[in-house]
């Protein structure tokens, strides 16, 4: 009687084990998000795309609510001036100003290039939640650069559409920002990684001020986007996601 006692006890402390550790992956990615974006949040920001030929850059400004809304303005250069992009739930939006046109991206395009850039239309607009589409558990503990790490793995739902199949995050102990991100293909190969860099304060809050897109495929590509002004108690409505200002939006 006393061994099964002991076996069921055991058994028990493993289970319970097991739920801390996903819950504690899943938090601490929970803080990691607000302390990136808060609950409503501003941001003004350059994307350099290097190619071993040419450079190119874009600049743009973003306004989100929460995880479910998310509006993404392209004010330069003159020729991509207006493009933007929408996020409402599980609608994702794209306008073209060249053609005045509004379509409506299916989970197909969510894989591809955002705006020729390293960073696909899925890194940008968020159409999955780190926090609520996966799940998560903790990977151990690596120092990168300096700070100690949390390593933890995700894997999408079943029924959750994603671009990649794996995605593992370097969340750091100290601030809960993110360090590195590696994604892999349904194959477990690695398809890119993600640096964050030059943690800065901004809108009273550490960020890191430049992240980096490496394609693993793609010798001497790379996107740079850099973040030159942020606000993370902007007054914003889910009204203001709108189609209109999809089409407006300045």
């Amino acid at each position: 009687m006393k061994s099964k006692r002991t076996f069921l006890t055991a058994i028990f402390l493993v289970v319970a084990s097991l739920a801390a550790t996903g819950q504690d992956a899943k938090e601490i990615l929970r803080q990691m998000e607000f302390n990136m974006r808060g609950d409503a949040s501003y941001a003004e920001m350059t994307m350099e795309t290097v190619r071993p030929r040419y450079t190119r850059e874009i600049s743009m400004r973003s306004w989100s609510l929460n995880d479910d809304f998310s509006l993404i303005y392209v004010t330069a250069p003159a020729r991509d001036q207006g493009t933007a992009f929408l996020k409402r739930g599980n609608e994702i939006w794209n306008y073209v100003p060249n053609i005045d046109r509004t379509v409506r991206m299916p989970p197909s395009m969510m894989s591809q290039s955002w705006m020729g850039s390293d960073f696909s239309n899925d890194d940008l607009v968020r159409g999955v939640s780190v926090v609520d589409d996966y799940d998560h558990k903790m990977a151990g503990s690596e120092t990168i650069e300096g700070m100690e790490c949390h390593v933890i793995e995700m894997v999408p739902h079943p029924e959750t559409q994603v671009v990649y199949d794996k995605v593992i995050y370097w969340v750091s102990k100290e601030h809960y920002l993110p360090v590195k991100v590696e994604n892999y293909d349904e194959y477990g190969g690695l398809v890119s990684t993600m640096h964050f860099r030059e943690v800065k304060t901004m809108a009273g809050r550490l960020i890191p001020s430049v992240m980096e897109m490496i394609p693993e495929d793609k010798q001497g590509h790379r996107t740079i986007l850099t973040y030159h002004a942020a606000d993370f108690d902007i007054d914003v409505s889910e009204d203001f996601f709108s189609i209109r200002n999809l089409t407006s939006a300045r």
